[in-house]
């Protein structure tokens, strides 16, 4: 049961993931990933055992990521390319980073006892995510540099926060 609750997790992140960048992109419906992500969301919460962990490990998770990305465009670092924003950044990045939030509350939980690889991961993966919207049109990157330095930065910072602290808080 734990594997197909593992593959759910990951394929509804996807989905999710899918229907913001393309749903705006090739469908013209901004709205799309929001929605799906949603759905997503709240079906993980509803059957999910321990609902405060999660919500806990939710924002601690996504309110960190959602800062960062603000600060990037604010800092015109890069800009999402979207028709509809909340603040700065696309409607469909707040449940994005939500539906993020699922993995280090199911599945990134396994690093806990691989740090180390899971900062280094989380500084080579989250820069790369960010790096190939780009050529599919989602993101504008102004200052490639900046950009890579502060990206490792953040998403190593993350991961440790996330293995050094969020999991002991839960």
């Amino acid at each position: 049961m734990q594997k197909l609750k593992i593959f759910l997790v990951l394929t509804g992140y996807q989905i999710t993931w899918l229907a913001c960048v393309f749903g705006e992109k090739n469908f013209s419906f901004p709205m799309l990933g929001l929605w799906v992500g949603i759905i997503f969301f709240v079906t993980y919460f509803y059957f999910n055992n321990n609902k405060q962990k999660f919500i806990q490990t939710s924002l601690l998770i996504s309110v960190p990521g959602y800062m960062f990305d603000s600060l990037m465009v604010y800092f015109q670092i890069y800009e999402f390319e979207s028709i509809i924003k909340f603040g700065t950044l696309p409607i469909w990045m707040i449940i994005l980073w939500l539906s993020f939030s699922i993995l280090f509350d199911e599945i990134l939980i396994f690093l806990k006892n691989y740090k180390i690889l899971g900062i280094i991961l989380s500084g080579i993966l989250g820069p790369l995510t960010y790096y190939l919207g780009e050529p599919i049109g989602v993101l504008s990157i102004y200052y490639l540099h900046i950009f890579i330095i502060l990206m490792i930065v953040f998403w190593m910072i993350l991961m440790f926060y996330y293995l050094n602290f969020v999991i002991k808080i839960n």
